[in-house]
């Protein structure tokens, strides 16, 4: 499908990933719908943008708020908001709220903003949702945070489960599965550690939002996730 002419809704706009995911469909052709809960960076995100984005103030968390952000009717909805694996105490630590906070935002926004686009999506022709997984979803190695971890492993087993929707709705469902993205606060992160703890260059924003255009575009993919690893070339894992 093409970019240029359809509504496209970005969670977690305001800075980072989201940002610059937004950016780039913007410049692609697209009429952007920016959310999160960040009024300040959802301004300035709109602003690096210009006429081709608005904003709407969402907590994902709110089922209310992730139905007024998709009566937007988006025809690409890219489901970025997420994070919390910073966030201490941790399962099994952390209070049952705190937990399931990060549960309801890393994993039923996603799937829920996913349900409410289907139908708009269908009605409009067609459409494409893109999940953005992390690395932390990925092995069996233990994850100073279980619960990102474990919502960020299911959103690569729900797109794949989701690849029929292409028959039923006319939908694309792919997923994103980055490694440390080179984002501004990531650049930072990375060069407050000891030179020997940095590890390999962090992915570039560019290879981030070139894999968003291309998932978007190339009907041919569906149910697919892309890891997006430090030191490997970029590969489906299915």
């Amino acid at each position: 499908m093409q970019i240029s002419g359809k509504v496209a809704v970005v969670t977690g706009a305001a800075v980072g990933i989201g940002r610059a995911v937004a950016q780039r469909l913007a410049a692609d052709g697209a009429e952007v719908v920016l959310a999160d809960i960040d009024e300040d960076g959802l301004r300035q995100t709109q602003a690096l943008i210009g006429p081709a984005a608005r904003y709407v103030v969402a907590d994902l968390r709110d089922d209310s708020s992730v139905a007024k952000l998709m009566a937007s009717r988006p025809q690409i909805l890219i489901n970025n908001a997420g994070g919390g694996a910073v966030l201490r105490p941790c399962f099994p630590e952390a209070s049952v709220d705190r937990w399931s906070a990060a549960l309801d935002l890393n994993l039923r926004a996603p799937m829920l903003a996913t349900q409410l686009a289907l139908d708009s999506m269908r009605e409009a022709g067609g459409g494409a949702i893109i999940m953005m997984s992390s690395t932390a979803g990925l092995g069996f190695d233990p994850h100073v945070s279980p619960e990102y971890s474990a919502a960020k492993a299911a959103l690569i087993r729900l797109t794949a489960t989701l690849a029929p929707l292409r028959d039923t709705h006319q939908v694309r469902v792919n997923c994103i599965v980055p490694d440390w993205v080179a984002t501004e606060r990531g650049i930072a992160e990375r060069a407050a550690l000891p030179p020997a703890d940095r590890g390999p260059t962090q992915v570039p924003l560019q290879t981030l939002t070139d894999t968003v255009v291309r998932l978007v575009t190339d009907d041919s993919l569906a149910g697919k996730s892309l890891l997006l690893d430090r030191e490997e070339d970029p590969h489906f894992l299915n």
